[in-house]
C-alpha cells in the first residue's frame, strides 16, 4: 500500500504519485484514470478509450431500445 498526499495545484487539490508507483502501474503523467466507488472503499483505473467507445455506444442503444428491455426483463 501507498500513501498519498493530497497538494494544493493553482485553485484545485491533486494527488502527487511517487515515481517508484508510477512505473510500476505503467503510468506517465497526461494519464487518464477513473475513481470507481467499490464494496470496501474506492479504486482507481486506467481509463481505456476503447472501452469508453463501446459503453457510449451501448448506452445509446439502451435509451433507443428501453421498451424492449424492460419487457425482456419481466
Amino acid at each position: 500500500m501507498a500513501t498519498l498526499k493530497l497538494r494544493a495545484i493553482g485553485n484545485s487539490v491533486g494527488v502527487v504519485l511517487p515515481k517508484e508507483l508510477l512505473a510500476k502501474l505503467g503510468l506517465a503523467e497526461g494519464d487518464t484514470l477513473h475513481l470507481l466507488e467499490a464494496p470496501d472503499g474506492f479504486r482507481l483505473k486506467r481509463a481505456d478509450p476503447e472501452f469508453d467507445k463501446q459503453m457510449e455506444e451501448a448506452r445509446r442503444v439502451m435509451n433507443r431500445r428501453r421498451a424492449v428491455l424492460r419487457e425482456l426483463a419481466k
